[in-house]
């Protein structure tokens, strides 16, 4: 994957031959983890369905977040998904990245997927970055249940932001296969089932839909659609073999009546 030019307004401060200013975007993410566990399923989408207000609201995966840009990328962050509320996404489009000094706050929510290469700088370095750039919550999940996660072996995990550090988020368990905790920030549930990441509205009492989900309703949907419209058409040609009968009755009726 090629590097992407940074699209800066005339009007920026921060001119693309300033001296320590970046003139192109970071280097890729090192693992296209989201793609598997946050994008394919079609979180984005949903979570933007459930928080509304586009305008003032990002919701991505993989870009870069940082408190600044300079030369040697210190401090750059891509994590799997970033939300932010009251921000301008505009400007990160732009700037093809989360630049906080430029959106006026940190992210309200981080969460890095796990991978053998990446598990253990998940629950260290990234998180004293996060932790850095203000984020008042960094989450974790590792598909393989905490084979990845070498330093607490954990299957999610989260921390929220307390004077400036960390504090783990409470992880229920319901068995093996179900872990979960929930989000402030997002007023969410983060589930662990399966191996999955699942997303739990507890206002609404319902999962957030994956494409999936969605796919499966749209096909609950037509069949309902289709067996209504086959029970209406039944109906109609019951109620018309009905009037056929009574029409035969009748005519024979008058038959009798005037031989």
């Amino acid at each position: 994957m090629t590097t992407k030019p940074v699209v800066l307004p005339p009007d920026a401060p921060d001119a693309p031959n300033a001296p320590g200013i970046i003139q192109f975007a970071p280097p890729p993410p090192d693992e296209m983890t989201a793609f598997f566990k946050v994008n394919f399923p079609g979180y984005p989408n949903s979570l933007a369905d459930h928080f509304g207000s586009p305008e003032t609201t990002i919701i991505t995966s993989e870009i870069a977040a940082a408190l600044m840009l300079t030369s040697d990328w210190e401090g750059v962050r891509y994590p799997d998904l970033l939300i932010a509320f009251g921000v301008d996404p505009a400007a990160g489009l732009a700037r093809n990245g989360y630049l906080i000094p430029e959106q006026g706050k940190p992210p309200d929510f981080v969460l890095e997927i796990a991978s053998e290469r990446t598990g253990y700088r998940d629950e260290t370095v990234k998180r004293q970055d996060y932790a850095g750039m203000g984020v008042p919550e960094y989450w974790r999940f590792d598909p393989t249940g905490g084979r990845f996660y070498r330093v607490h072996r954990t299957h999610i995990a989260g921390d929220r932001l307390v004077d400036g550090e960390y504090r783990p988020i409470t992880i229920h368990r319901m068995d093996a296969e179900h872990y979960w905790g929930h989000s402030d920030a997002l007023n969410l549930d983060l589930c662990w089932e399966n191996g999955e990441l699942r997303w739990y509205d507890p206002a609404a009492q319902r999962y957030l839909p994956t494409f999936d989900d969605e796919r499966a309703a749209r096909r609950t949907a037509e069949v309902q659609r289709d067996a209504a419209e086959a029970r209406a058409a039944a109906e109609a040609n019951r109620a018309a073999a009905a009037e056929a009968r009574a029409r035969l009755l009748e005519e024979e009726l008058r038959r009798r009546q005037n031989p």
